[in-house]
């Protein structure tokens, strides 16, 4: 491996992961990595192992050149910029866009999410749809990682739920197929360092889609505690989140979520974690076992 692998973002809980499996079981030389963020001492620890750390800021185009000069194979992390009110996300990953192709980078990789064309119920989805369209229109070959939904985002909503004995879902009988974060780490790692020149496109889920209420029977078993669903209409939902002290715009994101669940959109299960990373994927009862301590707060 003599490709320059560049990750940005890679302070943040993903990009970290994937520097660690670029190190790991990629075994890919320090020198041979470049970690981006903003802030550059929160990645001290793994300049001190020999990866070049930079700068890049997604709001300073200038700085994006510079930080993916000599990179000849990019991961672009998808920002955390959930504004409904302005496209400042898809503004970024567009300049990032530009950023390669002007440093003369030779393959493209993005964190996307399933089924980002329009007509998804999630408010966000077309931050991902128009990041795609803008990598494919910049003639860079590409991967896209369509990274489903990580078994660490029910620490948003199963704590409150186990407490309080409800659990609040618009979701219907719709099926999610929660990834483990670590998991889906390893397989754009492998992805990253494998040196494939095709344009692909992976949708990482994890090994099993359960309902709301099968997620609920799950954690009843696992923690002993009782769980009953009740299901409202969006709109109430809604209002529910709002009343718990979410800010509106996010409280519309997470019902979205419920929204897009119940059309069947999320609901896919692929082997692609497994096939990239040759790991087997850790299943949500692993999850549920493993961080039993932290849902019961």
């Amino acid at each position: 491996m003599t490709e320059t692998l560049l990750v940005t973002g890679a302070s943040g809980h993903l990009g970290r992961a994937v520097v660690n499996h670029l190190l790991g079981e990629r075994k890919v030389a320090p020198a041979n990595i470049i970690a981006t963020t903003r802030n550059p001492e929160n990645l001290a620890d793994l300049a001190a192992r020999g990866v070049a750390v930079r700068v890049a800021d997604f709001d300073d185009k200038a700085s994006l050149e510079e930080a993916f000069t000599g990179a000849d194979r990019v991961l672009v992390i998808s920002t955390g910029e959930l504004d409904l009110k302005s496209d400042r996300r898809l503004k970024q990953h567009q300049a990032a866009v530009a950023a390669a192709k002007a440093a003369k980078v030779s393959h493209l990789l993005y964190t996307s999410m399933p089924n980002p064309e329009p007509g998804s119920p999630v408010l966000f989805a077309g931050d991902h749809y128009g990041t795609e369209e803008a990598i494919k229109a910049s003639g860079i070959p590409y991967t896209f990682f369509r990274n489903g939904w990580y078994q660490e985002n029910l620490f948003m909503s199963l704590p409150h739920a186990i407490a309080s004995g409800k659990w609040y879902s618009s979701a219907a009988d719709g099926r999610v197929a929660h990834g483990a974060r670590d998991d889906m780490a390893a397989a754009i790692a492998a992805g990253l360092a494998s040196g494939s020149k095709q344009s692909e496109i992976h949708t990482l889920t994890g090994p099993q889609a359960y309902t709301t209420s099968e997620i609920a029977a799950l954690v009843s078993e696992v923690t002993g505690k009782p769980l009953e669903v009740i299901q409202l209409p969006d709109e109430a939902l809604t209002e529910g989140v709002k009343a718990a002290g979410v800010p509106e715009d996010f409280a519309r994101i997470i019902v979205s979520f419920d929204a897009n669940t119940r059309a069947g959109r999320i609901g896919e299960v692929t082997d692609a974690v497994e096939k990239l990373s040759g790991r087997k994927p850790r299943t949500l009862r692993q999850f549920l076992e493993a961080n039993k301590a932290a849902l019961l707060g």
